[in-house]
């Protein structure tokens, strides 16, 4: 099924009014939908390297109003929707536990999830049902979902599409390594 919807998906990317659809894939998939915008976005700025920076940044503007809509889920309809995403995403049993520290680190967790892989609409529905800052987390998905998408459109416009296969494949680890050296630098500096 979800390889249906990718292709899908994919397949949007060449439809007349594509820059709308990717606005609503961005804002989806920062409070529901299975599908990250890049599986759109990659294709169209391939198709159109001129426009890299306005498809970065619709990419990046509908991500993060998806993502007020994910937080909104959390804060006013967590029983009835956002605790059954959170169940889609097997991420239900650990919501106790991790609400109680949530809040201490909430920017780091938006910041970390809106650039690595980890479903960002996950931390969006957290983000409400704890009641993070509403600045702070505005604040923390701009810069991560920023980032994000303006790298990869920054690469996709500097290499073109021999470059695209890194970022399908190895971005997201890449990402991931660096939280994680960002991480443990800010956990060292701290501690020693």
């Amino acid at each position: 099924m979800i390889r249906r919807l990718y292709d899908w998906t994919l397949t949007l990317a060449d439809h007349p009014h594509a820059l709308w659809v990717l606005a609503a894939v961005s804002f989806i998939e920062s409070s529901v939908f299975p599908i990250p915008p890049d599986v759109l976005m990659i294709p169209m700025i391939l198709a159109a390297p001129h426009k890299a920076w306005r498809i970065a940044l619709i990419t990046t503007v509908a991500s993060v109003l998806g993502g007020l809509f994910g937080y909104w889920i959390g804060a006013a309809l967590y029983e009835s929707v956002g605790r059954p995403v959170l169940e889609f995403y097997g991420k239900d049993a650990y919501f106790d536990e991790f609400a109680v520290r949530y809040n201490a680190w909430g920017a780091w967790a938006v910041l970390i999830a809106g650039v690595t892989p980890f479903p960002f609409k996950v931390i969006t529905i957290l983000s409400g049902t704890t009641g993070l800052s509403l600045p702070i987390f505005v604040l923390s998905s701009i810069i991560a979902r920023g980032l994000r998408f303006f790298i990869v459109a920054a690469l996709l416009w500097r290499f073109g599409p021999p470059i695209r296969e890194f970022i399908e494949r190895r971005l997201g680890l890449v990402f991931t390594v660096f939280i994680a050296l960002l991480v443990g630098g800010v956990a060292v500096v701290r501690y020693v």
